[in-house]
């Protein structure tokens, strides 16, 4: 029974996945300015991703194969969100080429860190989640309050993109930190 319920964030990582081309639909097929059921959908996907990351630390439920799951529902769902209000013109295209560079460069230093040191790929720092949070709020905000000036709409994604940046620039400290801890390590 207590094996089974390990996978229990897993599941909700994999419905979070799963969440992905529903929310696609729900944005796409409203007929209302105010899209309650994509909302209402990326708001699940966002529940789902605070309880598995609650379960996975409080019961010490942490695999492999949710160390990939995770961060990919989470991923997944931002890119969907941010990509639906690109498309619709609510976000400049920049957000979401930056969006997409940010999140290459982590899982290149990701997949760095773990074939050539043979380490687990880091996890989200705060800033990370924090970056993470903030573009939900941003998204969610965007898709329930459609009118929202320009300017607003403008200054709540600067600084989900400021944070995001922050968040890369700390990865990348932390890429630097243990590349150069490892390479003096094999050299002496």
């Amino acid at each position: 029974m207590i094996r089974k319920m390990k996978n229990i964030p897993n599941i909700l990582s994999a419905i979070r996945i799963c969440l992905v081309p529903v929310f696609v639909i729900a944005y796409f097929t409203s007929k209302n300015d105010i899209n309650f059921a994509a909302a209402g959908i990326y708001a699940l996907a966002a529940a789902t991703d605070v309880l598995d990351g609650y379960l996975a630390r409080r019961n010490n439920w942490i695999t492999d194969l949710g160390r990939i799951l995770d961060p990919l529902g989470d991923k997944l769902m931002t890119f969907a969100v941010i990509s639906c209000i690109t498309i619709s013109g609510r976000f400049p295209v920049f957000v979401l080429v930056l969006f997409v560079a940010k999140e290459l460069c982590m899982m290149a230093g990701g997949i760095i860190i773990h074939n050539k040191y043979k380490l687990e790929m880091p996890p989200s720092n705060r800033l990370d989640k924090a970056s993470t949070a903030l573009f939900f709020v941003v998204c969610a905000t965007v898709l329930l309050f459609p009118s929202l000036k320009r300017s607003v709409t403008s200054a709540m994604v600067t600084l989900a993109i400021a944070v995001a940046f922050a968040a890369l620039g700390s990865y990348i400290m932390t890429f630097m930190a243990v590349s150069k801890n490892k390479d003096g390590a094999e050299n002496q």
